[in-house]
């Protein structure tokens, strides 16, 4: 295992590529009771059209989550079951880039281990174990479409982009995951589930030498190859609607507004913008912002205020929204706000406060295994060392964040998100 030192976070870690492709890494925690396994494949919601053999396949939305919910099946029983007796808790997600299982334990890591590793990179499906899972998926889909946070979300994505798989939800509908067969299941398997196009992490006290064996000893000697994706064509920067409203049983209006941003490819420049993007979000209408202060005083919104920027696969884009008396005029005034920060540029005091609170709260992230282990497998998939953060975060500078907010916080990028109350 090669060993990378970190003076700044006080961390060690050990990584080593085995010769079937699969990144291993270790983040050493040492006299730490509790030990964790991340396993990920570079495979979500937005992965639905991608070349397997020469030829282009189109998938059902919905299928990465699908898979994930199945591959806990194995020909013996269920892994988690398994898992249950060693006392471990396991889980697992798809989000729109990634899908991921893992498991914490204090006792039996290996076995733990072996068991995670084996149930992931096996398949096991049945006709009537897959037209089983669908009931009980629809029943999930259905609920989420009730809830108006989900709503509010999925129609602010219709309205900013045009094409672009991010439109489509993780879980699919209710049509498209009744397409869903075992054979669809083991040609998405086989094609993302091989090691060159994954990444276990392991974070604890543990022998960084026998976590490689282990997968070594499990896992395919070879990796499939590489496999073309396609997340349609590039899209402008101007949004495919501007404004939508939807009514449901809410208490207050709610709203999501958001702004297309320029996507970035990967590598260091991506996390080094996704900083940039963060700090923006924080000094516009985080908690402690004038905006923030001046429209909850007058009691145009009740703290719920809040947002975030995120990159996907071919998309950038900075959101932000809660509950309000007057969507519109939020929205309205955090674009002002924008353009007054981005022209007459960020008060000095102000951004160090808010530079300080950013960064403390990344060192204090580092506290969680979980999310050291999600951010060190969304770092590899992107092509960056995300250890190497403090370093990035010095090169940020105040007229960056005025230039983010200058360029991307502007009405021709922008869309908006209603939900009103009624029946």
């Amino acid at each position: 295992m090669n060993l990378s030192e970190y003076p700044r976070l006080g961390e060690k870690v050990f990584r080593r590529r085995l010769s079937n492709g699969l990144e291993v890494v270790v983040v050493n925690k040492p006299f730490h009771a509790r030990r964790y396994a991340f396993f990920a494949v570079r495979y979500g919601g937005m992965d639905l059209r991608f070349r397997l053999g020469g030829q282009w396949q189109d998938t059902p939305a919905g299928i990465a989550h699908y898979l994930e919910h199945k591959m806990f099946d194995t020909e013996e029983g269920n892994a988690l079951q398994e898992l249950a007796k060693n006392g471990a808790h396991d889980n697992a997600f798809t989000s729109n880039a990634i899908t991921a299982y893992y498991v914490e334990c204090t006792e039996k890591f290996y076995e733990n281990l072996r068991i995670l590793l084996s149930f992931v990179s096996i398949p096991y499906f049945t006709q009537e174990s897959v037209d089983k899972e669908q009931g009980i998926i629809a029943q999930e889909i259905r609920m989420i479409e009730d809830d108006p946070d989900w709503r509010v979300y999925a129609n602010l994505m219709d309205c900013l982009y045009h094409s672009s798989p991010v439109r489509v939800p993780v879980a699919g509908s209710v049509e498209s995951i009744r397409q869903i067969t075992p054979q669809t299941l083991y040609d998405c398997h086989k094609a993302f589930y091989t090691p060159a196009n994954m990444v276990l992490v392991c974070v604890g006290d543990m022998d960084p030498d026998r976590v490689a064996a282990e997968a070594e000893t499990i896992l395919p000697r070879e990796s499939g190859p590489a496999i073309d994706r396609d997340y349609g064509a590039e899209e402008s920067l101007a949004p495919s609607e501007k404004e939508r409203t939807l009514t449901m049983e809410v208490s207050m209006p709610m709203f999501l507004a958001g702004y297309k941003c320029r996507p970035q490819s990967g590598g260091e420049a991506l996390l080094r913008q996704s900083i940039i993007g963060d700090l923006a979000c924080d000094v516009l209408f985080g908690d402690s912002s004038p905006l923030y202060t001046r429209l909850y005083e007058e009691g145009v919104i009740n703290g719920s205020l809040g947002g975030n920027f995120d990159m996907l696969p071919g998309v950038a884009y900075l959101y932000v929204g809660g509950d309000a008396k007057d969507p519109r005029r939020v929205f309205e005034e955090i674009g002002r706000q924008a353009k007054k920060l981005g022209e007459e540029g960020i008060d000095e005091a102000f951004y160090q406060q808010i530079r300080r609170a950013s960064y403390g709260g990344m060192i204090r992230s580092l506290n969680s295994f979980e999310n050291i282990a999600v951010s060190m497998a969304e770092g590899y998939f992107r092509g960056f060392d995300y250890y190497h953060f403090p370093e990035v975060f010095d090169t940020v500078s105040k007229a960056d964040v005025e230039a983010f907010l200058r360029e991307n916080v502007a009405g021709e990028r922008a869309a908006l998100s209603i939900i009103q109350p009624g029946t």
